[in-house]
């Protein structure tokens, strides 16, 4: 049976993909790891409980994801801590929120520096062997009614554009072959690839900073609390961070956009 990917070419004008263990300097991954992709897919698809049928089925899609952007920048942004001592700090009597004539939100405040990457394009390869659940990703992208929130990638506020249709990829649409060259966008490469079509596509091959990056989450006291905000453990991947540059090794292409696809296998 000739199994079938779904390309989703995505565009962002500005994206926040937050290193989680960076602080007064919130840094960004140059492209979104794979546990934002997913929360993409679960917003999309409406999946508000862990438990569902769709949710299943996402844990048993294999993805691949690429992407550029033309530059960075670094903005300063405020961040509240609405603690008592906090709010002493500022406004010296906890009874007390008036600081030069004007009334102000509760708490401190302090500077934090954000890292933004501008004019982002991101390109997604997605297999199922239900091709029916692609199916039902594509349709949702064309009419994304059951979406949970505005589609985003990255922070609330990091809105996106699908750049083109959805499209359904065979065999007749991809090459494994080398090529020698920098492709121009960064790769996930993950240490346990999907071997799709038998292709055989060796981890150790490939040069790349190696993170381990989250994957699927379970959200403590879901049962009790049905907060999707709450605290999240997640489930992580060995994966290398490549910047384009691919070498002396056998890869799958997508012959179109002439770039790699590595698709991780997270089961």
């Amino acid at each position: 049976m000739n199994m079938k990917l779904l390309r989703i070419i995505i565009q962002q004008p500005n994206a926040h993909y937050r290193i989680p263990f960076t602080y007064q300097r919130r840094h960004t991954y140059p492209i979104p790891p794979y546990s934002t992709v997913f929360g993409f897919l679960i917003n999309l698809l409406g999946i508000y409980h862990q438990e569902s049928s769709d949710y299943s089925e996402i844990k048993k899609l294999k993805l691949s994801i690429a992407g550029r952007f033309e530059d960075k920048t670094t903005e300063m942004i405020w961040f509240r801590n609405i603690s008592e001592s906090a709010h002493k700090d500022r406004f010296i009597d906890i009874q007390n929120r008036k600081l030069s004539g004007n009334f102000e939100h509760f708490g401190g405040q302090s500077p934090m520096w954000i890292d933004v990457l501008n004019n982002v394009e991101i390109i997604l390869h997605l297999f199922h062997e239900n091709e029916y659940f692609l199916q039902k990703i594509y349709n949702n992208i064309l009419n994304p009614q059951t979406r949970l929130e505005v589609l985003h990638l990255g922070r609330a506020e990091d809105w996106i554009i699908i750049k083109e249709l959805p499209k359904f990829l065979d065999l007749n649409d991809l090459n494994y072959r080398r090529l020698d060259k920098n492709f121009g966008y960064f790769f996930w490469i993950p240490e346990k690839i999907y071997h799709y079509n038998s292709y055989s596509i060796n981890f150790n091959d490939f040069e790349g900073i190696m993170y381990n990056l989250p994957v699927f989450s379970i959200i403590e006291n879901y049962q009790e609390s049905f907060n999707r905000g709450g605290k999240r453990i997640f489930q992580y991947i060995r994966t290398k961070l490549n910047e384009g540059k691919i070498i002396n090794t056998m890869i799958l292409i997508d012959k179109e956009l002439m770039i790699p696809i590595f698709l991780g296998d997270f089961q």
